[in-house]
């Protein structure tokens, strides 16, 4: 029986005189406890898993928060490599080494800027304060660890890089290769915050259309009962109908 059907089942027994069931939204009072119990927990494991998926989609607008800072740093990075290759020419005076160095700490304190600000929800994501999250993914208790980086020039191992003396450009080359495996590795996270939500959605939609089914299934029983309780019903008035008119049959036929 599809749902149009059922709808009009409902609806006729509704207009012969009883109860329209077409708004049922909940568990029945008449329902048996351990059924009220099976739909309560299909009902919290659905709301969960639908919780689940918001927090996902949090974690990755975090993650992509991140990764737009990240992306400045690198900017960043590559512009001091590059002052830092042109501090490498032999031919420059000290004055123009010095004039380098001073770009470079403006550079320099724009990426202790971005880590400084960058946060989500008031969380600090890239000064090493907060560097693990705890995101769960379902009502159930599971969850996965999100994590960010740290982009402190200590961590990048450019707090001192100065090109006025004796300086080593790899000192650049893996602070770059390391925000850049950072990059990978949120990518690679976000990819499976995906899986997880997909996950979680499809749980959410199939333990609330096992819940559909189950009250569709219940209207349809409701139904047909009150349409049994309906025929026995008209049987028992026509019986006493026809009680009354043989009464009064055999009454007349003993005065006639």
């Amino acid at each position: 029986m599809n749902r149009k059907e059922i709808i009009m089942t409902i609806s006729s027994v509704s207009n012969t005189g009883y109860s329209s069931y077409t708004n049922y939204t909940g568990s029945s009072a008449a329902e048996s406890p351990a059924q009220v119990g099976i739909d309560e927990r299909q009902t919290a494991q659905a709301n969960g898993y639908s919780v689940g998926s918001v927090n996902i989609t949090s974690a990755q607008s975090m993650l992509n928060v991140a990764d737009g800072a990240m992306s400045g740093i690198t900017n960043y990075l590559q512009s001091i490599r590059e002052l830092a290759v042109q501090a490498s020419n032999d031919l420059l005076s000290d004055s123009d080494k010095q004039h380098i160095q001073d770009q470079i700490e403006q550079y320099k304190q724009g990426i202790t800027d971005i880590t400084a600000n960058t946060s989500y929800n008031t969380k600090n994501l890239l000064d090493g304060s907060n560097e693990n999250f705890q995101i769960a993914t379902d009502g159930n208790g599971n969850a996965t660890e999100v994590t960010t980086s740290n982009t402190t020039l200590e961590s990048l191992g450019i707090a001192d890089f100065d090109v006025t003396g004796d300086f080593d450009l790899s000192v650049i080359d893996q602070a770059i290769e390391q925000v850049s495996t950072s990059r990978a590795s949120s990518g690679a996270q976000s990819n499976a915050l995906s899986y997880a939500q997909d996950y979680a959605d499809y749980n959410a939609s199939t333990l609330k259309a096992q819940a559909d089914d189950e009250k569709l299934n219940e209207l349809i029983e409701e139904a047909q009962k009150r349409k049994r309780e309906q025929a026995l019903e008209s049987y028992r008035i026509q019986m006493q109908k026809n009680k009354i008119r043989d009464a009064q049959t055999a009454t007349t036929n003993l005065f006639s």
